[in-house]
């Protein structure tokens, strides 16, 4: 079986192809600046060799027209026939209290989805576009819907509710609704796999560390508490996320620079995080480069990145009543060498020791704490992309 997996954004789109046999990936791609002038197709095939295609697409109808072209193209096309797509899975990032896993695409999904637009305004609709324009393109096939939200929705209530009056819960949905769980959810089960445990058995904290970032605390397979919140501004220190803030700081400065909602909101998601902190960029790369050249600000902003996902961990561990394995995953969770140093320090006292040596590895799956940590500390690459297609096989096949 084939299955072909879809991640909309607003005006791009990621895709691949899998062969469900063996879970090879039979071609892969991205469309970028969908709507914009510029538009333009990379295609991965078969043989590893890049296409880029450049037409004009002004919606995501017309740019996953372009992608079935590419995927059934003659030369470097991965498949002879639409035919061959046996079904669709899609990353969708919202859905509310309505689904505790993934699920076939029906017109209740569909309706239930729009409804979630409020909570997730930027997210949903490029999501919902790609599902509608895949029943258009490929009527017959199923398509499959996997949320960020969902692997979170086993948290007890002590870990969602939020210190408001009940009815904003109950009347609006404010809640914790966590975010990034398809990764956390792959990262977790992998762990389980490379350890040879059963994974009810074990008690993960999973950092998925990119430009946004969040944690989980992971007990026999289930969430139960994670750092993002009602929306993906919650917890950590991020690229340009502020994280956790005294909510008070947000009246106050509104008051002080006479910004509007839209202007703080822009503030706190698009020019906090280490780039407000450090000026320089919300790259850890370049941050690493100021910080080594006297830079006091890029130093400052990774002190407290590390810190503050240092605090995350321990604070897990506790959640928890104990941990068997910290995975680190995403962009600098697998290649950042120096900032899961950084980040382990002090915490030998909860049996969590890093091995200087093992830590220097990008991107591969490995355990890099000492041989007699009791915690292990380890790398695994996530792959949300595969997470989505084994979903979706399961409930199509």
């Amino acid at each position: 079986m084939n299955v072909l997996v879809i991640n909309c954004g607003s005006s791009s789109l990621k895709y691949q192809l899998f062969n469900m046999k063996d879970e090879s990936v039979l071609a892969k791609g991205l469309v970028e600046r969908i709507g914009i002038e510029g538009s333009k197709l990379t295609h991965e095939g078969p043989t590893g060799g890049k296409e880029k295609i450049e037409v004009p697409m002004k919606d995501h109808k017309e740019a996953l027209g372009h992608v079935l072209e590419a995927i059934t193209h003659a030369e470097y096309g991965a498949i002879q026939s639409l035919d061959e797509i046996n079904a669709i899975g899609h990353r969708v990032v919202h859905a509310g209290e309505k689904f505790s896993g993934s699920v076939v695409i029906t017109d209740a999904v569909m309706a239930a989805l729009e409804e979630c637009i409020e909570l997730a305004p930027l997210h949903n609709p490029p999501n919902i576009m790609g599902v509608s324009a895949m029943q258009e393109l490929l009527p017959g096939v199923p398509n499959v819907g996997v949320f960020d939200t969902a692997f979170h929705q086993t948290m007890p209530q002590s870990s969602y509710v939020y210190a408001l009056p009940y009815e904003y819960y109950e009347r609006d949905h404010v809640r914790r609704y966590g975010f990034h769980g398809t990764s956390h959810r792959y990262v977790s089960q992998r762990t389980a796999e490379i350890l040879d445990k059963n994974i009810e058995d074990l008690k993960i904290i999973t950092c998925h560390l990119g430009n946004g970032a969040s944690l989980a605390a992971i007990d026999g397979g289930k969430s139960i508490d994670t750092s993002m919140g009602f929306t993906p501004l919650e917890g950590l220190v991020m690229g340009t996320r502020c994280g956790d803030i005294d909510p008070q700081i947000v009246t106050y400065i509104m008051g002080k620079e006479d910004l509007t909602l839209d202007e703080m909101n822009n503030i706190m998601n698009k020019k906090s995080g280490v780039l407000g902190i450090s000026g320089v960029s919300s790259d850890f790369r370049d941050i690493e480069d100021a910080a080594k050249e006297g830079n006091e600000r890029a130093v400052l902003a990774l002190d407290i990145y590390h810190l503050n996902v240092r605090k995350y961990i321990a604070a897990y561990a506790s959640v928890l009543g104990g941990v068997d394995a910290i995975v680190f995953t995403a962009g600098l969770g697998e290649n950042g060498i120096d900032s899961r140093k950084e980040i382990c320090k002090n915490l030998e006292f909860m049996g969590a020791v890093l091995d200087p040596e093992k830590n220097k590895v990008r991107g591969k799956e490995t355990v890099v704490s000492t041989d007699d940590s009791r915690v292990k500390i380890m790398v695994v690459p996530t792959n949300e992309e595969l997470m989505i297609a084994r979903d979706t096989l399961e409930l199509v096949k």
